[in-house]
């Protein structure tokens, strides 16, 4: 049995995905995948590989949080302070 490390990179080398369908796939919590991705994120790029975020977007003004550096997802927009936003994507690509 792979460890979850492992089944999420796995999982983000095969395709894009966002923490809520991580936790889901490999059956723990969406506040888990987070503290996860960090120390994927190290072990990826030993292995000339990185971590590629797509990130979040509010669906209600379209600001788009390019800048963010944490890979938790953000509560609400800064621009028009609405809390209906699209989760940030993930996946594991070569460099």
């Amino acid at each position: 049995m792979k460890t979850i490390r492992k089944q999420l990179i796995a999982c983000l080398s095969e395709h894009e995905a966002s923490g809520r369908e991580l936790s889901k796939i490999v059956g723990i919590s969406e506040k888990e995948v987070y503290e996860h991705l960090p120390h994927i994120a190290r072990t990826v790029n030993a292995q000339r590989k990185k971590i590629i975020i797509t990130p979040s977007q509010c669906l209600s003004c379209n600001y788009i949080f390019k800048d963010r550096k944490r890979f938790s997802p953000p509560s609400r927009c800064p621009q028009c302070k609405s809390e209906h936003l699209q989760d940030p994507l993930y996946r594991i690509s070569h460099l």
